[in-house]
């Protein structure tokens, strides 16, 4: 089976944005070259730019988030929704994530997205609680959840890092439950 140009087109954006992906996440922002993202995807750099248009463009594409789940339940639901967002059950961030949180501290497009995507969840989860104050508890429950991130994925905190990820999420459950309940 011959692809067509516009498959062929379309299967090396996809092998351009998992090498940036993955890049992104492991180095950063700063530290990803577009020749150490063409290399990776066995591509020319100028193969990227024609795609991209700009490392920018190229990281703003590669953190995409997927499209939100479905609204979650009553809080124990939400609690199990929040947990499993940061991959404490699941074994780890998406590159997508990772490259996110590496990078949001020192580039604009970064923090814009990070900014973007909490902002999202928030109001998701806030849309979940039945409270005067949801917005606040859900900025609340989402900033804990990513110092837990940032703390567990990007600084390896010893006495985070290595407690397996079930003990973690047994530990943050009552914090999560008690913003939902009070």
């Amino acid at each position: 089976m011959t692809l067509s140009r516009a498959e062929r087109r379309q299967r090396t954006e996809q092998r351009i944005l998992q090498s940036a992906r993955m890049l992104f996440a492991e180095r950063g922002f700063e530290r990803t070259t577009i020749r150490a993202v063409a290399a990776a995807a066995g591509v020319d750099p100028a193969l990227v730019m024609q795609h991209f248009g700009s490392k920018d463009d190229l990281f703003r594409r590669a953190v995409q988030a997927a499209p939100p789940p479905e609204r979650p339940g009553g809080p124990e639901e939400l609690v199990e929704y929040l947990l499993d967002t940061l991959g404490l059950k699941m074994g780890g961030l998406s590159q997508q994530s990772l490259a996110m949180m590496r990078s949001m501290l020192t580039h604009p497009e970064a923090a814009e997205s990070a900014r973007a995507a909490l902002g999202a969840q928030i109001e998701r989860l806030a849309s979940a609680i039945d409270a005067p104050d949801a917005r606040l508890r859900a900025a609340l429950l989402t900033t804990i959840m990513l110092g837990v991130a940032v703390g567990h994925q990007l600084l390896d905190i010893e006495d985070l890092h290595d407690v397996p990820q079930q003990e973690l999420a047994r530990v943050l459950r009552p914090v999560l439950h008690s913003l939902l309940s009070s």
